[in-house]
C-alpha cells in the first residue's frame, strides 16, 4: 500500500495531462442545499482522465520496451490516451478496435497517431485479437484499470482534490468501470484523509465492481448496459477489486434515465456536454443528496469524459424528464364512445402538461392511449394512477418499461389481424454494415418477420425491436440461432405494453 502511494506521487502524468480545475456548481449547490464542486478531467487534452493512467504506465517503460511499442485494446477513451501518450514519448502504439467501432473513435486515435487494427463484433473479441497480436510481436500491452503504474496515475486526481479543496470535504463520488480511477484516486485520499467517503457510482445494468464487492469474490457479468459505454466492463480487476474492498464506503447504482437526468445536471451548471460515463459521479451525487435528505455537506463529483458522439444526444434529451422523476407514462384503455376521450383529457388529464400523446383504436368498444403527463414528484405519478383506476380506466404504469420507452411510443398501430404466433423479441444490433443482413442469414426458414423497428441513438449499437412469425411456436429452434448468432437480445412477447399497442 505504501508502494502504491508512493507511486502516486512519483507519477510522471504532468509531462502529458494537466491540473484540472475544481469548479463550483453554484445553482446545483443552492437547489440542493450542499456545496457541490465538478473535477473537470472533461478538460484533459483526450477530453478525458484516460491520460494520465495511460501516460503514466508508458513513460515508466525502459528503453527496450520503448522500441517494441506499446498494444492496447480498445474502443474509447483508454484507446485515445494510449495513443495520445505513445505519440508525445515518440513510441509506435497499435491499438485494436472491435469492427463495430463508429469512424468516429477510429478516426480520433488515428489523429493522435495510433496504428488501429478492427478485429472482432465486441471489446472481448478485440482483446483476445490484441493479446494474440502482442505475443507474436512482442509489443507491451497497456492495460486500461488492472496496473499499478495506470492506477497510479489516476491517483493524482485524488492528490489535486485535496490540494485545491483543502477544508471540509465529505464525499467524494467517482464513476466505476473496472476500478482503475476509483482505486487511484481512493488510495490516495484515504491514506491522508480516511473520514472522507469514496462513494462509486455504477450504472445498473453495468455494475461489476458492486456485484463483486456484495459477493465478496470478482464476478463477471453476462452482459453489461451499452448506454455508459465508457464503464462498460463484465469483469474488474484483481488489483482494482482489492483496493476497492479496502477503501470504498458505498456504491450507487443508477438507471438509464436517471444518468440522462445526471448528464442534463452538468450541462446546466458547466455548459459542458459529457459523456454517459462522465455524468454517472454527478448522477450518484444527486441521487445520494435526495435518498438521504442531508444538508451543509461538501462533495466532490468527478467529471470523467465528454468524448460524446453529438448523434446521442437526442437520446438523452428524451429520457432526462422520466430521470429527473418529472414525467410519467401510462398506458390507458378508454371506451370508444362520444366524449370520453374529452373526458379523459378534461377531468383526468386536468392542468397537467402533456409530454406524449399516441392514440389507437382496438376495437368498436375501446382504444388505448399511450400517454405521457408532466409530474412534480413520483407521489404525483401514483396518484395520477390512482385517479384513472378510481374513475373506471383501466391502465399500466410504463414509465419504467424499457420496451415502451425505446421502441412503442414511437410505432402504436395496433396490430395486423394477417398475424400468427408471433413473438418479440429486442436485440442490440451492432452498428456496423452487414449486421441486419447477419441476422437474416442467421434466422432464415421458417420465421416470416412480422415487425421492424429501429431508431438510431448514436451509440455503438442500435436498438432494434423485430417481430417473428413462429408457426412451430416455441420449440427452442429459433434461440439456438439467436445464439449463435451472437447478438444480444431479449424476448418481450409477454410484456403487457406489446398485447396493448402492438
Amino acid at each position: 500500500m505504501q508502494e502504491l502511494f508512493k507511486k502516486i506521487l512519483t507519477s510522471r502524468v504532468y509531462e502529458a495531462a494537466t491540473e484540472t480545475p475544481l469548479d463550483e456548481a453554484n445553482e446545483l449547490s443552492k437547489r440542493y442545499s450542499n456545496r457541490i464542486l465538478l473535477k473537470r478531467e472533461d478538460q484533459q487534452p483526450v477530453f478525458s482522465f484516460k491520460i494520465r493512467g495511460a501516460y503514466n504506465k508508458i513513460a515508466h517503460l525502459d528503453e527496450q520496451d520503448r522500441n517494441k511499442g506499446v498494444i492496447a485494446a480498445s474502443a474509447g477513451n483508454h484507446a485515445q490516451g494510449v495513443a495520445f501518450a505513445a505519440r508525445r514519448l515518440s513510441i509506435r502504439a497499435v491499438i485494436v478496435m472491435p469492427e463495430t467501432t463508429p469512424k468516429i473513435k477510429v478516426d480520433a486515435v488515428k489523429r493522435y497517431g495510433g496504428e488501429v487494427v478492427l478485429a472482432g463484433n465486441n471489446y472481448s473479441e478485440a482483446a483476445a485479437h490484441a493479446e494474440e497480436l502482442a505475443s507474436k510481436s512482442g509489443m507491451v500491452p497497456i492495460h486500461p484499470f488492472d496496473d499499478e503504474l495506470v492506477i497510479a496515475g489516476q491517483g493524482t486526481i485524488g492528490d489535486e482534490l485535496l490540494r485545491q479543496n483543502p477544508g471540509r470535504l465529505d464525499a467524494v463520488f467517482i464513476p466505476v468501470g473496472g476500478g482503475g480511477l476509483i482505486s487511484g484516486i481512493a488510495h490516495y485520499i484515504k491514506t491522508l484523509r480516511p473520514e472522507i467517503k469514496i462513494i462509486g457510482v455504477e450504472p445498473q445494468d453495468s455494475n461489476a465492481m458492486g456485484a463483486s464487492l456484495k459477493a465478496g469474490k470478482r464476478v463477471s457479468l453476462d452482459s453489461v448496459g451499452i448506454f455508459a459505454d465508457g464503464v462498460a466492463v463484465r469483469k474488474v480487476g484483481k488489483l482494482t477489486y482489492e483496493l476497492c474492498k479496502r477503501h470504498i464506503d458505498q456504491i450507487i447504482t443508477v438507471t438509464t434515465d436517471e444518468l440522462c437526468s445526471g448528464v442534463k445536471e452538468v450541462y446546466q451548471a458547466t455548459r459542458s456536454i459529457v459523456e454517459p460515463a462522465g455524468g454517472l459521479a454527478m448522477t450518484g451525487l444527486i441521487k445520494y443528496i435526495r435518498e438521504t435528505e442531508c444538508k451543509g455537506q461538501t462533495f466532490i463529483a468527478v467529471n470523467s469524459g465528454a468524448n460524446m458522439n453529438f448523434d446521442r444526444l437526442r437520446y438523452v434529451a428524451e429520457r432526462t424528464l422520466i430521470g429527473e422523476k418529472q414525467e410519467a407514462l401510462f398506458a390507458v384503455t378508454i371506451p370508444e364512445k362520444p366524449g370520453s376521450l374529452k373526458r379523459f383529457c378534461t377531468d383526468l388529464v386536468g392542468k397537467r402538461n402533456i409530454t406524449e400523446f399516441n392514440y389507437r383504436l382496438s376495437s368498436r368498444n375501446q382504444a388505448h392511449i399511450f400517454v405521457g403527463i408532466s409530474i412534480r414528484n413520483e407521489d404525483e405519478r401514483f396518484h395520477f394512477a390512482s385517479l384513472l383506476s378510481e374513475a373506471g380506466y383501466n391502465n399500466i404504469d410504463i414509465t419504467d418499461n424499457d420496451l415502451a420507452k425505446t421502441h412503442v411510443r414511437y410505432m402504436v398501430g395496433g396490430k395486423s389481424e394477417s398475424v400468427s404466433n408471433e413473438r418479440l423479441f429486442r436485440f442490440w444490433f451492432p452498428e456496423t454494415p452487414g449486421a441486419l443482413t447477419r441476422f437474416l442469414e442467421a434466422t432464415r426458414g421458417n420465421h416470416n418477420i412480422s415487425l421492424f423497428h429501429y431508431r438510431a441513438q448514436g451509440g455503438d449499437f442500435g436498438r432494434v425491436l423485430i417481430g417473428l412469425e413462429c408457426p412451430e411456436g416455441r420449440d427452442g429452434v429459433l434461440e439456438e440461432k439467436l445464439d449463435a448468432l451472437g447478438f444480444r437480445y431479449k424476448e418481450e412477447t409477454d410484456n403487457p405494453v406489446y398485447k396493448i399497442f402492438l
